[in-house]
């Protein structure tokens, strides 16, 4: 049930879209430890957004037998003017 980030208005205004990827640390709490941009979407707007919103979420943690772990996620956050 985490939020998908808000579409920042300036970039709405501006009719900006894109792609962002997030390399997100998850510790073994389920809690990002780091949120790094992996791959920009081209505008400090979106990307600050995404990495803002995806700091907050609750993550399930990875899994060693039944211990859990630290691991690493990549999560893509699509920002699209187009409703699905």
């Amino acid at each position: 049930a985490n939020p998908m980030p808000s579409y920042p208005p300036a970039a709405r205004r501006r009719g900006i879209e894109g792609k962002v990827v997030l390399d997100v640390l998850v510790s073994a709490e389920g809690r990002a430890l780091s949120v790094e941009i992996a791959r920009s979407s081209g505008s400090s707007l979106l990307d600050a957004a995404a990495r803002e919103t995806i700091g907050r979420w609750r993550f399930r943690p990875a899994m060693r037998e039944e211990e859990a772990i630290e691991a690493r996620a990549t999560v893509p956050v699509q920002f699209s003017l187009i409703e699905p």
